[in-house]
């Protein structure tokens, strides 16, 4: 059986990503397709010796600023449609965006491990939001109107692509569900993984601050914890780099700390010396609450999408269930660290290993590919 792997594209270090890694510690020997690779991951990749192969997009300009903008301009659709990948039996696509649209042979087996329908695609007015718009900001409504048309398109294109996948794993039900609906497809949910160790201590600081780890991204909705805690009086230390960075601070209050990139250790430090961990967005699953859990930290959460199939309210978390900062107050204002126990937060992530998700993803595969050879 000779697989491939194929993904988006490799620039940010997220979910996505580990998960992308994953799956060449799963196979090893395998190569791994992308649409291109930022300096960053290709020296990583080297050092994993993951043969890995780029698009023609790889040598456009300026490539890991612009590659929204080229994705709109269908660029990166050109990019996954003329891989040949005629020598193998089985595509493994790991997509958000396009790398569902690998075009296969009749007898190779394509399964897609679909962290969400696009969203530049079929949710738009929240994928671009003002702060993404970049140079463009000036130009945002003009920017909407000239944007409809290759949208409108893309949609098209979309769900014809997704006839191409034989059958598609969701890395939550709430993907499943966003799967189903807009593709007509249903999906086997295999979650993702968050690192475990078993040497962590829980309580060995004093907890004092409330944390927020995340891409400052307008979409994540950090605002709304700033605002909270600035109103508050609260201390709040926030983890992330980002286009809404100034906005942020122009909001934020002498509580509110930002400390930028940091390394995987000082996040680990950071996470084991919090009150809890604030989680402002809606994602498809979220690995970052199940990060704060390892610790046995609650997770206060925006009550939507992937983390109400992970935080239980009472017991490892709260929910507040409008996007705004009132909302997050008055789940602040109740919060006493005292109700929820380290050991059960802990043993909820514990449920999410990385040798979980491997063997998982492994037995579908082979399931998927065996029922295939025997029809």
């Amino acid at each position: 059986m000779k697989l491939a792997i194929v993904c988006d594209d490799l620039v940010q270090f997220g979910g996505q990503e580990r998960l992308v890694l994953a799956l060449t510690e799963v196979w090893p020997n395998a190569p791994l397709y992308t649409a291109y690779v930022s300096q960053k991951w290709l020296n990583q990749l080297k050092q994993r010796k993951v043969n890995v192969k780029t698009s023609y997009m790889q040598k456009l300009p300026l490539i890991e600023k612009l590659y929204r903008y080229y994705a709109v301009l269908l660029l990166q659709v050109i990019a996954f449609e003329i891989f040949d990948f005629s020598e193998y039996d089985i595509i493994l696509s790991v997509s958000s965006r396009f790398s569902h649209a690998a075009v296969t042979k009749p007898g190779t087996t394509h399964i897609c491990y679909m962290n969400s329908p696009g969203r530049m695609i079929w949710e738009p007015t929240k994928y671009f939001e003002k702060e993404t718009f970049g140079i463009l900001k000036p130009f945002r409504a003009l920017a909407n109107i000239l944007l409809r048309f290759p949208l409108t398109m893309l949609r098209m294109w979309d769900r014809g692509a997704v006839q191409r996948v034989d059958a598609f794993v969701a890395n939550s039900k709430n993907a499943a569900s966003r799967i189903k609906k807009y593709y007509r497809r249903e999906s086997e949910v295999i979650y993702p993984f968050v690192d475990i160790r078993e040497d962590i201590p829980y309580d060995t600081v004093q907890s004092s601050y409330f944390i927020v780890i995340s891409r400052l991204q307008p979409w994540k909705r950090v605002d709304v914890a700033v605002t909270a805690c600035t109103r508050l009086g609260l201390p709040l230390k926030i983890i992330g780099e980002g286009p809404d960075l100034e906005r942020l601070k122009s909001i934020a209050g002498p509580t509110v700390e930002f400390l930028g990139y940091i390394s995987e250790v000082r996040k680990k430090e950071l996470l084991r010396g919090s009150l809890a961990l604030i989680n402002t967005q809606k994602e498809d699953f979220g690995i970052v609450p199940l990060e704060a859990l390892v610790f046995g930290k609650p997770v206060i959460a925006y009550g939507s999408g992937g983390v109400l199939e992970t935080v239980k309210p009472g017991l490892t978390g709260e929910f507040f269930y409008e996007q705004t900062p009132e909302a997050l107050e008055s789940v602040l204002r109740n919060f006493d660290k005292i109700r929820y126990n380290s050991n059960t937060c802990a043993l909820t992530a514990g449920k999410f290993t990385k040798e979980t998700f491997k063997n998982r993803i492994k037995e579908l595969v082979d399931k998927v590919y065996l029922s295939r050879i025997a029809a």
